[in-house]
């Protein structure tokens, strides 16, 4: 009992600025995507098949960041969607909701584990040490598992010793993603070709809707800073802002990355590269070897940026999935020094050692399986932004969307049709061995949601915070 009493007094520390909040989220959103897979996008959907299914999926996330940006700001808890979709449409949907979004998290969390020693190849081709198995025709070794097991330990120390530390770390990696990208736009803007970026379109509209299904995924990180919000330390008001920022800064990179890519390689260029982005900068500058392992740099530090961003997400949501006696009692825990959810940070840690031993393919599968529990969250959200409207129209929102039945309406809309791309029989549908992963993941929340409904009579309680002293 008293060893419960003493967990109930440990609370976050307020500490996180603006410059830390976005960069939590834009570096999250940016990542190594642009690096590795800039040419698959381009051969898929060609040059503005490929900008157009990014607009699009960024026009589908601003209507959804503006529900998230009036939500946060209105109820600056930790857990984000657990918090708003709890208040609006009740326990069951909220744990729906939250294990969701973990899905996306964890998916990113072990997708970076299997990344760092993917992109290492390319600078080091020959780390490649101590054959073991092979999965999906991917010859996994013994010193690729160990970069992607050493690596996820050391993010897990970092998240586990507080968040400071991580956003620290997290504006340094941005930081470096930036200059590096910016390094790759100048060189394309001098040596680039238009003629280089045909065909404009390829496979027609499928085309757009292939890579238009992947881009949840790459704009997966602005919903950190909700998960986050007992942590900022900036007026409420400013965090709807920063949301709105991270994802409209998103857009602009990935659709200029994409272009400056397209300007320095010809298709059969992009066909025959390992990767594209690395063989493009390589070429802006006169076949540099140097500017190539550069932007390798640059996606390391991306993989990183990504790593640490849903590193703190995802633990923070099974941490208040926990506190309202949605999950067991241990992933509530909050250390009495560091103020992080330690326990929940150490069970992503493990899944991240884990992923490395499936190899890249499990690169993929993470890709359309997380991106699928991301855009079930962003639905519920959007139904709960509408909800909370007419539930509770008192709620003090310092962040106010105007027009909300229109921006709400197509939040919604624009996630369903996004959701149905995953389904079977659409151009973009998921195979057998995403829907293994999503399966096995609502088995795990069938497990925890009937032990904890039976555990716990206060089953899906609201957690109420003093917000008085951050009030704007």
């Amino acid at each position: 009992m008293m060893e419960n009493q003493q967990i109930e007094k440990v609370t976050f520390d307020r500490v996180l600025s603006r410059k830390n909040v976005f960069a939590i989220a834009f570096g999250a959103m940016i990542g190594w995507g642009w690096v590795v897979m800039a040419g698959q996008w381009i051969r898929q959907a060609g040059t503005l098949g490929a900008i157009t299914a990014f607009i699009a999926g960024g026009i589908m996330v601003i209507f959804v960041g503006l529900t998230y940006a009036e939500l946060t700001a209105a109820i600056p808890q930790c857990g984000g969607e657990q918090v708003f979709s709890l208040r609006a449409l009740g326990p069951d949907w909220s744990f729906l909701c939250t294990w969701a979004i973990i899905l996306g998290y964890i998916g990113v969390v072990a997708f970076e584990a299997c990344a760092l020693p993917t992109v290492l190849e390319y600078i080091a081709p020959d780390f490649l040490r101590g054959y073991m198995y092979t999965v999906e025709g991917f010859d996994i070794y013994a010193t690729w598992v160990a970069v992607g097991v050493i690596s996820s330990l050391i993010i897990t120390y970092v998240n586990y010793i507080g968040i400071k530390p991580a956003a620290f770390l997290q504006g340094i990696l941005t930081a470096v993603i930036i200059a590096i990208g910016l390094v790759l736009i100048a060189g394309s803007s001098v040596s680039g070709k238009l003629t280089y970026t045909e065909p404009l379109f390829n496979d027609g509209f499928g085309g757009i809707l292939s890579v238009a299904v992947m881009t949840p995924f790459m704009f997966v990180g602005f919903d950190v800073i909700p998960q986050a919000a007992e942590e900022i330390a900036i007026p409420f008001k400013d965090i709807g802002k920063l949301i709105i920022l991270s994802i409209g800064s998103a857009v602009v990179w990935y659709a200029v990355i994409i272009l400056s890519v397209s300007v320095m390689m010809t298709a059969p260029e992009i066909d025959s590269s390992v990767l594209v982005t690395a063989d493009a900068i390589k070429k802006a500058y006169g076949g540099s070897e140097l500017m190539a392992k550069l932007l390798i740099i640059g996606g390391m530090a991306g993989i990183v940026s990504s790593w640490n961003s849903f590193f703190m997400g995802g633990s923070r949501a099974i941490y208040a999935l926990a506190k309202a006696r949605c999950l067991p009692e241990f992933l509530s825990v909050l250390h009495p020094r560091y103020k992080t959810p330690t326990n929940a940070i150490i069970l992503i840690g493990a899944i991240s050692c884990i992923a490395p031993f499936f190899g890249r393919a499990m690169m993929v599968w993470l890709t359309n399986a997380g991106g699928t529990g991301a855009v079930t969250a962003y639905l519920m959200v959007s139904i709960s932004f509408l909800v909370l409207r007419r539930k509770e129209p008192e709620l003090r929102r310092p962040y106010f969307v105007k027009n909300h039945r229109f921006v709400g309406g197509m939040a919604v809309v624009l996630s369903s049709i996004m959701l149905l791309l995953y389904m079977p029989g659409m151009p973009s549908g998921l195979m057998i061995p995403e829907w293994t992963i999503i399966g096995i993941w609502s088995l795990l929340g069938v497990i925890f949601y009937v032990y904890a409904k039976r555990k716990f009579p206060d089953f899906g309680r609201i957690i109420d915070i003093d917000l008085s002293e951050f009030e704007d």
